[in-house]
């Protein structure tokens, strides 16, 4: 049975502990909110810069620093100890936030962008990483339940508060609200986290460090691939593609000579490792790369408004809200996280196959049921890759094994988003017939669509509806993907709370 001795929890004081993870979920809540929140006021920031072919990497220079930095920041959180790292990555962020609120043009913004990745990165790792040192492994399953709420609040909030802030204070306030809430984390880190000093001696592996995110940097432009170069198959793609292979074995070669490897290769021998990188893989395509696809075949398919599509989404964020509190809780309690994994996989994989039968004219209750049903099926499986993988690597290793997850769920979200925005992109060039008053459907606005007549708007529902199809399909292969990984999942018994 995969079961290690825990040390005692960092802090024993329970309301301390308590104290520390509010200041935690502050800084969680504050960081994935952030790019939330941009998305609505991306319309008010072209209009003031320009520059409308650049929008998109507003977004994704985020990403990709926050996907470049996230094993580095682990492994340091290991060498070093996890409050400095923390403070540093809390602190990076908020200067990021100030220089984004202060930009001048679309270039300085994207930069300050950037910047904010890099220390949102190190947050979201250190998070989880702290986590570990306050918690003992069943208790933990449940508190990382919790962070699944803060993370569903934020998208939930997040696009509201954008808007609305964008219009009562500019768009500028959007990153400046970020100073008193950085600041606030800041003070509670240095006055209540304790300093608990690694044994070993510091040894940073640089060339391992900057050969992970190259190659995870031309994963996320690989995402980005259509847009960027027209095709994913085109030779600015295929370049990116090759780059990224030749870093990767760069990397291995690497990490088998480094004394202390960003991610060591060792962790690679325990087949659970391997398997929750897969499944945090499909939990990131499904759970992250899905959502946008969401809105648009709820405004395209049923013909509700952004508004109304939005409300929508209660029930998918209700139900992952409901799926990780009530898992959180029954791996607390039985201290198997197996179980939910496979239920996990296989409602996400039944509500995907279900939604490829959603036909225009298919009443709205029977399509939130099916929200529901797939929510509930992300929150299941939520936090499992995290709880498991800190269960079988030792103290040493948590920071990297958890950095390596996180990464893991990041990538699949990027290179899901891709395949999905090919895969609807060539549906609806397969399926494309001439629709009046339509001269390009994939211009199509909601707006626009509400304006038109009745038997307009149902082609274009049809034709929207066929081309969701594959991607539905495609995304279901996913899922199923996380379920041969969680049948294989050896079943173990999380420890007990030390006793004394």
């Amino acid at each position: 049975m995969d079961m290690q001795v825990t040390p005692a929890p960092l802090v024993s004081s329970p309301a301390l502990r308590l104290t520390l993870f509010g200041f935690l979920m502050t800084a969680l809540f504050m960081a994935t909110l952030d790019n939330q929140i941009v998305s609505t006021a991306l319309p008010t920031i072209v209009g003031e810069f320009g520059e409308m072919e650049r929008f998109g990497w507003i977004g994704s220079a985020y990403l990709l620093a926050t996907c470049a930095v996230m094993p580095l920041y682990g492994k340091l959180g290991d060498l070093f100890g996890r409050k400095y790292v923390m403070i540093t990555a809390v602190t990076i962020f908020t200067l990021g936030s100030i220089a984004c609120g202060l930009a001048i043009s679309m270039n300085t913004l994207i930069a300050a962008r950037v910047l904010q990745g890099l220390g949102g990165g190190g947050i979201m790792v250190s998070i989880f990483s702290i986590n570990a040192d306050l918690f003992e492994p069943r208790e933990r399953a449940r508190y990382q339940s919790y962070s699944s709420l803060v993370l569903m609040a934020s998208g939930a909030v997040g696009p509201i508060l954008g808007g609305t802030m964008s219009d009562l204070f500019g768009w500028r306030s959007i990153f400046l609200i970020n100073i008193p809430i950085g600041v606030i984390v800041l003070i509670g880190l240095f006055m209540f986290l304790p300093y608990r000093r690694p044994i070993r001696q510091p040894k940073i592996d640089y060339a391992g460090a900057l050969l992970l995110a190259g190659a995870v940097t031309t994963v996320v432009l690989l995402g980005d691939g259509a847009e960027l170069f027209g095709s994913l198959f085109s030779l600015g793609s295929l370049a990116v593609l090759s780059t990224g292979v030749l870093l990767a074995a760069a990397w291995v070669f690497v990490e088998r000579k480094a004394p202390e490897p960003i991610v060591p290769l060792t962790l690679f021998r325990n087949p659970t490792f391997s398997l929750m990188l897969v499944i945090s893989l499909a939990s990131g395509a499904i759970g992250i790369g899905m959502v946008n696809y969401f809105a648009l075949f709820l405004q395209t398919t049923t013909g509700l408004t952004p508004s109304i599509a939005g409300l929508l989404f209660v029930m998918l964020t209700g139900g992952i809200v409901c799926g990780s509190l009530t898992a959180g809780r029954l791996i607390s309690r039985t201290g198997r996280y197996k179980p939910f994994s496979i239920t996990s996989a296989g409602l996400m994989a039944l509500a995907l196959l279900i939604f490829t039968q959603i036909q225009p004219g298919t009443p709205i209750y029977i399509i939130c049921a099916v929200m529901a049903l797939h929510g509930i099926g992300i929150g299941f499986g939520q936090q499992v890759p995290v709880v498991g993988v800190q269960n079988i690597v030792s103290r040493a290793d948590v920071g990297a094994a958890t950095g390596a997850v996180t990464l893991s769920r990041m990538a699949g979200a990027s290179i899901a988003i891709s395949i999905y925005g090919a895969t609807i992109a060539a549906g609806l060039a397969h399926g494309k017939v001439v629709i009046p008053g339509v001269p390009d459907i994939e211009t199509l606005t909601p707006l626009v669509l509400s304006t038109l007549p009745e038997a307009t708007r149902h082609l274009v529902a049809e034709d929207y509806t066929v081309a969701f199809q594959p991607l539905f399909l495609t995304a279901m292969g996913f899922a199923l993907m996380a379920l041969i990984a969680a049948i294989s999942l050896k079943s173990v018994r999380l420890p007990q709370k030390p006793a004394g």
